[in-house]
């Protein structure tokens, strides 16, 4: 299944640069906050003010990775302590409640959760992510300081950054 994404669409996601050389899903590492977020041609003015108060009132913390986790034809990794993203999550959905977790395909929404694979189909995926985590569990834990929250943007073909919102008072 793709996932119906077109051009404008936002989300709100955590970087971790440091499990980038775990993650075999064709994209950065990271944590989604919130996909979708609201369309491109929203994210500016007010919108965006209110993003950098929100964020803002937040203060940086430390996530560390050192669980695998499957959801079915996914290998990710669990971040700890969850609650604050679920904090940043609820309180983004509370302020834009059109925009909805994976757009309503997982009910409320997934645990957070950093991928490392997704292309493996049904009949391969237990097998081949045994072997994916005995080959990565050696590089665990990963921990990662989290200072900014990444607004990214579909442009049609790929996700691109847009803004950086910086967590607390940025000193």
């Amino acid at each position: 299944m793709g996932w119906p994404d077109v051009a404008g669409d936002t989300a709100l996601t955590i970087k971790v640069p440091e499990a980038d050389p775990l993650v075999r899903a064709g994209f950065p590492a990271h944590v989604t906050v919130l996909y979708p977020f609201l369309h491109e041609s929203r994210t500016a003015g007010p919108v965006h003010r209110e993003l950098l108060e929100l964020f803002r009132s937040y203060d940086p913390f430390d996530l560390t990775f050192c669980e695998f986790g499957r959801y079915p034809g996914v290998l990710f990794l669990a971040p700890q302590p969850v609650d604050p993203i679920r904090a940043l999550t609820k309180e983004l959905t509370g302020r834009w409640p059109e925009a909805v977790p994976y757009r309503g395909l997982f009910g409320e929404g997934l645990d957070p959760h950093l991928t490392i694979a997704n292309h493996e189909g049904p009949d391969t995926w237990e097998r081949a992510y045994d072997a994916l985590e005995a080959q990565c569990a050696p590089a665990l834990p990963v921990t990662s300081r989290v200072e900014t929250v990444h607004l990214i943007v579909r442009d049609g073909e790929q996700w691109r950054d847009h803004t950086a919102y910086r967590l607390g008072d940025g000193v």
